[in-house]
């Protein structure tokens, strides 16, 4: 008697693959759009509210830390409620918060809205990597995952250039109007187009025991741990650097403008094109040597942006944003090689960490800029950055 293998998923090539490709497109857009088009705003807020860097980049640190504690309960819901129905009603609201956070009559209003939006936000990215592992034939997964890294990437930049460019012309509050909209659209297209789950099984009861004990097992795993540490150092450096680019070239002697600093986050397409090649360099340079060259190259691109020139600075954000999506696609696949069981709750904790890290030092990060300014912020992620790269070898030590 023939046995069925153990995960029959979608296979590369079929017309379901194609309309999940694109339903996981859109919500990687649709969530990365709305939390960071504020970013190139923060200098504007800065002013408008009267507030400090470190206090503007508020709405950036409460939405991601919102995010980071809303993926552990949306890993939870989509047990019980299915995946699909939590990433839709996730990508519903956080347009609605956005559409209300253009409206916010004063500083606190709006930080209340950003903070909404981030925790309605943790619907998607958990859920999303959980139905790759679930329904997506497992050869063809990481070319999947690697389309919806790549429309994370796509949405990070179109909120940022698209924010930076409205606002230049019309105000920020138009910029947050016009992504609130586009937010529900995606919504909508992602709902019609994402095939119903056939490797889902619905737990219908609430079982708080099961659940910690999966993120025990998983906190408990060494691998797994250097995995969430990458997540968290990588990701802070990140957008440390892109939370306070702005104040640096905005002041003498850049003086940039509000759309040049919007079409600067077109470096994301770099971003774009180095997740979708991370794959097939993995497959043949080898996980231990694009993990650690990906950390190496962020290193530089921030060593970069410290020289005076312009292009110099600009250089340095593109090496950036290339090493930090190969680092980010094959550290978020790491966790799928050691997470023998429970994946859900695997990515649920990498995710936990890689937006705590973007809130925490994102915020962290202002002080380091109000006390000695670029180099400063420079040098603070640079200091994250060699804590993921010891990280990165000590992944290669426990899967030699």
């Amino acid at each position: 008697m023939t046995t069925q293998p153990p995960h029959q998923g979608i296979a590369r090539g079929a017309p379901a693959f194609r309309r999940a490709s694109v339903a996981l497109f859109l919500a990687g857009f649709s969530t990365f759009s709305l939390l960071y088009c504020v970013q190139p705003l923060l200098p504007v807020f800065a002013e408008e509210f009267n507030v400090s860097p470190a206090q503007s980049a508020l709405t950036m640190s409460l939405a991601t830390a919102l995010l980071a504690f809303a993926i552990l309960c949306a890993a939870v819901l989509s047990e019980g409620f299915g995946r699909r129905n939590v990433m839709f009603v996730s990508m519903i609201s956080a347009a609605v918060m956005t559409i209300a956070a253009a409206l916010a009559p004063g500083w606190t209003m709006l930080l209340v809205l950003r903070a909404v939006t981030g925790f309605v936000l943790g619907g998607v990215p958990a859920v999303a990597m959980t139905w790759l592992a679930e329904e997506l034939e497992p050869r063809s997964a990481g070319y999947a995952m690697g389309l919806y890294v790549g429309g994370t990437a796509f949405g990070g930049m179109a909120g940022r250039v698209g924010a930076g460019i409205l606002t230049e012309f019309f105000g920020w509050r138009w910029a947050l109007g016009v992504f609130g909209v586009t937010g529900m659209l995606a919504a909508i297209g992602f709902v019609l187009l994402l095939p119903p789950s056939r490797n889902f099984v619905r737990r219908t009861q609430f079982d708080p025991v099961f659940h910690l004990r999966a993120w025990l097992i998983h906190l408990a795993a060494p691998g797994l741990r250097m995995a969430f540490l990458i997540a968290f150092t990588g990701m802070g450096a990140f957008i440390t650097i892109f939370n306070y680019v702005g104040f640096h070239l905005t002041a003498p002697p850049y003086r940039l403008g509000q759309s040049d600093m919007g079409l600067l986050f077109l470096v994301y397409i770099f971003g774009i094109a180095s997740s979708s090649v991370a794959g097939p360099l993995t497959d043949r340079f080898g996980r231990r040597l694009v993990l650690p060259a990906g950390l190496l190259l962020m290193a530089a691109g921030v060593a970069l942006t410290l020289l005076a020139p312009l292009a110099a600075v600009i250089a340095g954000i593109v090496v950036l944003a290339i090493g930090f999506f190969f680092a980010h696609s094959i550290a978020s696949a790491t966790v799928g090689i050691f997470a023998r069981q429970s994946k859900g709750h695997a990515s649920s904790l990498y995710l936990l960490s890689y937006y705590a890290g973007s809130s925490l030092a994102g915020w962290i990060g202002g002080w380091f800029y109000a006390a000695g300014e670029w180099p400063a912020v420079a040098g603070f992620t640079l200091a994250l950055l060699g804590v993921a790269l010891a990280a990165s070898l000590r992944i290669n030590a426990l899967t030699r």
